[in-house]
C-alpha cells in the first residue's frame, strides 16, 4: 500500500467558545467521547472552554486530540491536546480549525465560532450545531449524540 493509498483517519473540528457553562462543557466532552468512540480524530482551538471540554471526552475514550493555537506556545493547549499546532495568528487561525476538518459541530460560541461556520459553509464542509448561531446551511440537532451521527452521515455524503 502506497501513502497515497493508505486511509486516512477523518477528522472533526468541534468549535466554540474559550468558556462555557457547565451544561455546555457536558455536551462538548460528550461530543468528543462519541467522537472517539467512532474512531475520529477530534480537532479544536486547543484552548479552554468548549474546545477543552471536547479534548477530555476524546481523551477518556482514547482519541487522538489537535489543538490548533492561536499563540506563538504549545504550552498555551489545554491539557488534553496530544498535538499542538503553534500558529502565532490569533483569531486567523480559525481558518486553519476549519481546512483541517471533514465536518465541524459548532457548540454554543461568540464570534469566533460564528467565523468558523461561516468559513466552513463557505468552503463546502458540513457544520452541524447545538445550541448555537441558527444560520443558513447550518445543520441543527439537539443532543451530542445526533451530532456526531449527522456529522459523519455528512462527510459519507460529501466523500
Amino acid at each position: 500500500m502506497t501513502v497515497k493509498e493508505k486511509k486516512r483517519p477523518q477528522r472533526v473540528a468541534v468549535i466554540g467558545g474559550g468558556e462555557c457553562t457547565a451544561e455546555q462543557a457536558g455536551i462538548a466532552r460528550e461530543v468528543g467521547a462519541e467522537l472517539a468512540r467512532r474512531g475520529y480524530v477530534l480537532i479544536t482551538g486547543g484552548m479552554g472552554g468548549i474546545m477543552e471540554a471536547a479534548s477530555a471526552g476524546s481523551k477518556s475514550q482514547g482519541g487522538l486530540t489537535v489543538g490548533i493555537l492561536p499563540g506563538t506556545s504549545a504550552a498555551d493547549a489545554n491539557e488534553h491536546v496530544d498535538i499542538p499546532i503553534v500558529t502565532g495568528l490569533g483569531h486567523a487561525r480559525n481558518s486553519l480549525v476549519v481546512r483541517s476538518a471533514d465536518a465541524i459541530i459548532a457548540i454554543d460560541g461568540q464570534y469566533g465560532t460564528l467565523s468558523e461556520i461561516a468559513l466552513g459553509l463557505t468552503m463546502g464542509i458540513p457544520v452541524v450545531g447545538i445550541k448555537t448561531w441558527e444560520i443558513s446551511g447550518l445543520v441543527m440537532v439537539k443532543t451530542a449524540k445526533e451530532a456526531v451521527s449527522r456529522a459523519i452521515e455528512l462527510i459519507e455524503g460529501v466523500r
